[in-house]
């Protein structure tokens, strides 16, 4: 099980050797030189060496200029380190983290070597975030000082360090290692012995899908991965980061995952296994998923894959104003983005009443704006003015969108695309907002279905800049050029992809999700690691835990459900704990009790 570690006592280990110099080990070798640690970097290519210094060189020269070291700290830091292609010159370190290919047979071959250099009392880790730890020590002629050390890269920025231990680790090894990574300003979480640890174990299944998303053309690299950024607010795109990372480490990562777990999620998809072998592996090749400047250049450059400034070439409709259905949250944001944009609004619910309502609440969001400075009062009384609410849908008769918004239930919305099909005008854009629900349903309760087009907004609506524009299979591609333009005139962000469950967004989002809950289930870790790990190694802006509470419990189960169901894949299966606290209602925040109890409001 993982733990939170901390400890007090200042740690012995002043002398700390880095076997294997590139990004990651030069980075961890800047961290300890911060720290006041004396390092010894070692490399068997002399050139990897020097551009290790150089590295630091540079790094520290940025640091000088921006004012967070002078010069006389540069100086000192610099001095700590030296480095060497012999591995003799270990001897005197207290720790040795080796930071080499993910390797067993050079791994291995590095620790023997270790055991006849330095002292009985060194600790040895491994960087390894995929290979077992226990294997590794099990090798070794002093296997009780072999632990696991895992940075996060770039290591000098992520705070994260998971501590792994084997069977044979001395708890005073642990102890050790872990003070030394307070002191360099980390957060160290202890976690056990098997591929991928917490955060990795749950990051590189979603890298995964992504790439077997991409793979089966169901987007393209730059919608999955503007996806990602915007819908979820992640600091990277999954492809992105599968560059950065280097698509022949997620491979062998993903292949020790899929050899402990057997789920299909983990089985690398046939895709980095081609690009590996072709020697497309990421930023350090130059060219991966996308085409870089230069070998371990981050410039992105155009390739043959990069889509056109142009666009489809399709002509799309003229659109004036829009119909908005329904009273909910999603309903009133959308209703306020639209107006926002300029277009004349009708905001229709079953009733009179809840159409003034959400148009009230519509009101009370853009006097916020207002005081907090980013509207005018005038500005937001124009807004309001284009909206108007409606107890009919026989209000949408002129419109030219019109834009579903309410429950999502499949029989509900085939009732409400049943009514527009008979009140809405020839030529009229028929949009639903579902993120789980198949459109080609709602487009087949119409007679114009090649008029039906997915938009599916994310909340809250008026500050979220994505929109997912599912096509079905009958969809227009003058429907298809509409949204597009209407996307782009509305501020927000569209990315295509087809009809199927959990189109982008959650079709990767909630089997990370659900894995996490299993990591919990099998007590791997316990929630606040898991949310430590995620956000500190990960960048994420919240832990799946925090996220689960606060998009319900309820809503995390049905599009699982979903999810399972279209894909049949036993690894999709919801997690029964997910089940049981749904079943036992504790729905998260709403309810005041979901993984964690929230304070009643």
């Amino acid at each position: 099980m993982a733990t939170p570690l901390s400890h007090p006592s200042p740690s012995p280990l002043r002398t700390v050797a880095v076997v294997g110099l590139g990004t990651m080990g030069t980075g961890i070798a800047e961290v300890l030189a911060r720290a006041g640690r004396e390092v010894i970097g070692v490399d068997i290519s002399a050139a990897q060496a020097a551009r290790c210094v150089s590295a630091l060189e540079a790094s520290t020269a940025r640091a000088v200029a921006r004012g967070r070291l002078s010069e006389e700290e540069r100086a000192g830091l610099l001095a700590r380190v030296r480095t060497s292609t012999d591995l003799s010159a270990v001897a005197d370190a207290d720790l040795v983290i080796e930071v080499a290919p993910e390797s067993y047979e050079i791994k291995q071959q590095i620790f023997r070597e270790l055991d006849a250099v330095v002292r009985p009392e060194t600790i040895l880790a491994t960087g390894t975030n995929a290979l077992s730890v226990t294997r590794l020590a099990a090798g070794s002629a002093r296997p009780e000082r072999v632990l696991g050390l895992h940075f996060f890269n770039p290591a000098p920025a992520m705070k994260l360090v998971e501590v792994v231990s084997s069977v044979l680790t001395a708890p005073q090894a642990v102890a050790a290692v872990t003070d030394l990574a307070v002191e360099l300003g980390k957060e160290p979480v202890a976690v056990g012995d098997r591929p991928g640890f917490v955060a990795d174990g749950l990051l590189f299944g979603y890298l995964n899908q992504a790439a077997a998303m991409y793979e089966a053309r169901y987007a393209s690299r730059e919608d999955i991965d503007a996806a990602m950024r915007l819908g979820c607010g992640l600091p990277m795109g999954p492809l992105a980061l599968l560059d950065l990372i280097g698509v022949d480490t997620a491979r062998t990562v993903l292949d020790a995952m899929y050899a402990e777990s057997r789920d299909r999620l983990h089985a690398p998809a046939p895709i980095l296994k081609q690009l590996s072998e072709a020697g497309l592996t990421g930023r350090k090749a130059g060219r991966g998923f996308y085409t870089y400047a230069a070998p371990g250049s981050s410039e992105v450059v155009p390739d043959a894959l990069t889509p056109a400034a142009g666009g489809t070439g399709a002509q799309g409709r003229t659109v004036r104003s829009v119909g908005v259905a329904g009273s909910g949250t999603m309903a009133s944001g959308i209703a306020e983005v639209f107006a926002k944009a300029g277009y004349d609004v009708i905001l229709a619910a079953r009733t009179e009443e809840k159409a003034e309502a959400a148009k009230s609440r519509i009101g009370k969001s853009l006097s916020r704006s207002v005081a907090k400075g980013r509207l005018t009062e005038e500005a937001a009384a124009g807004i309001l003015d284009r909206i108007v609410p409606a107890g009919s849908y026989e209000a949408f008769a002129d419109v030219d969108l019109a834009v579903e918004a309410i429950a999502e239930d499949l029989d509900v919305k085939r009732q409400l695309f049943q009514a527009l099909d008979k009140v809405c005008k020839p030529g009229a854009v028929l949009a639903t907002t579902t993120s789980s629900l198949p459109v080609v349903a709602c487009a087949r309760a119409t007679s114009r279905p090649q008029d039906v087009i997915g938009m599916h907004f994310f909340n809250p609506a008026p500050a979220m800049k994505l929109v997912e524009v599912v096509r079905t299979v009958l969809t227009g591609e003058d429907v298809h050029a509409t949204v597009r333009e209407v996307c782009a005139r509305i501020g927000k962000h569209p990315v295509d992809c087809g009809d199927r469950a959990g189109f982008i967004v959650n079709a990767l989002l909630f089997p990370y999700l659900n894995n996490a809950v299993k990591m919990v289930e099998e007590h791997y870790a316990t929630l606040d690691d898991i949310d430590a790990a995620m956000k500190l190694g990960g960048g994420y802006p919240m832990g799946p835990f925090e996220l689960l509470d606060v998009v319900g419990l309820d809503v995390s189960l049905a599009i699982e459900k979903v999810l399972h169901r279209e894909f049949r894949d036993p690894g999709l299966a919801p997690a029964p704990l997910l089940e049981h606290l749904v079943a036992a209602g504790c729905l998260g925040r709403k309810t005041g009790r979901g993984f964690r109890e929230y304070a009643r409001r």
